[in-house]
């Protein structure tokens, strides 16, 4: 008598995977909490050191124009409107940032795997490799979206408690929608790096170095206009640029308009509103060419399209059996 085989339920294997990476992570305490401080880090720093300096550089945009121009603009008079500006441009930064450092630090997991030996487990269980592969880009994309949300939600707050809070309810579609889309290109990107590392400690270094660099890279510390031209071209080719553009777009446009309402009337208030878009990369040039919010999302669904593919010639190495299973000592 023929027997037939049990059918296997591939879609169950998957969201069961998937809670397992989340387990996995979420029981790791010490993670976790690297893992959220990442951009509050960031966040503290532009608090106690970066704003000050920021306001600085405003102040002396509007001295230059007033002794250049004879114009008798007050900053005072300005200082709350400019200050959300400001604040606004940091604090969508610094989401930007967070977008791919936490998908990169969540991605670990992939790299524990390798280096214990679990990869082992799963090649000799009957789960499939496209499942197993699928459930690491789910559960880095849950995590990498659920801490972006609460970091955007300390920004809000923020931004209440300051009184700058200017943002319409289009406004925050916009940011929530272009988190979760930064997310998927985030993913991919941070997920191919770690598809060919294969030691925690190698991950660690990459985790410090990337951390560090990225928010030169993609404009997150300082805008693009204010480095060289070359150096800005070839920040143009990271997806996180347009991921940080898109967001400050989101979060500066309805503050820009108020201060725009308010200040277009005074002698030399539109060329401290250019002033203050120009210092504050409100607009991304790339080769000299300014590009706008619709062709930065074309730009960046492209990016996310290249990764995706880049990821499937790249899926082998990311659940390659590299280790042996170790026992926890008693």
């Amino acid at each position: 008598m023929q027997t037939t085989k049990p059918k296997i339920n591939y879609v169950d294997i998957f969201f069961q995977l998937t809670r397992r990476h989340l387990l996995v992570l979420f029981r790791n305490k010490i993670r976790v909490f690297f893992t959220v401080m990442a951009p509050l880090i960031v966040f503290a720093i532009y608090i106690l050191f970066l704003k000050d300096l920021e306001l600085t550089t405003v102040q002396g945009a509007i001295l230059q124009l007033n002794t250049d121009n004879g114009f008798n603009l007050d900053y005072e008079q300005y200082r709350k409107p400019i200050e959300t500006i400001v604040d606004s441009w940091m604090l969508s930064g610094i989401i930007a940032i967070s977008s791919l450092t936490v998908s990169l630090q969540t991605n670990n997991i992939i790299v524990s795997d390798k280096e214990n030996g679990v990869n082992r487990d799963f090649a000799s269980s009957p789960v499939n490799k496209g499942v197993l592969i699928a459930s690491y880009f789910l559960y880095s994309f849950i995590v990498t979206v659920l801490i972006c949300f609460i970091f955007l939600a300390i920004c809000f707050i923020y931004l209440a408690c300051l009184g700058e809070f200017a943002l319409t309810f289009v406004d925050f579609l916009e940011i929530v929608g272009i988190i979760v889309f930064s997310s998927i290109s985030s993913v991919l990107f941070t997920v191919f790096i770690c598809s060919f590392v294969t030691r925690d400690a190698t991950m660690g270094s990459i985790i410090t170095i990337f951390s560090t660099a990225v928010g030169f890279l993609i404009g997150a510390y300082m805008p693009l206009a204010m480095m060289p031209e070359w150096v800005g071209n070839i920040c143009g080719f990271f997806p996180g640029t347009y991921t940080c553009s898109l967001l400050r777009y989101a979060f500066m446009e309805t503050p820009i308009s108020n201060l725009y309402a308010e200040i277009t009337s005074v002698a030399g208030g539109e060329q401290l509103l250019a002033s203050v878009t120009e210092n504050f990369g409100f607009t991304l040039k790339f080769f000299g060419n300014t590009v706008d919010p619709s062709f930065q999302t074309i730009a960046l669904a492209v990016f996310s399209l290249v990764l995706g593919v880049m990821n499937v010639f790249s899926a082998n190495h990311m659940i390659k059996i590299t280790g042996a299973f170790k026992r926890k000592k008693k």
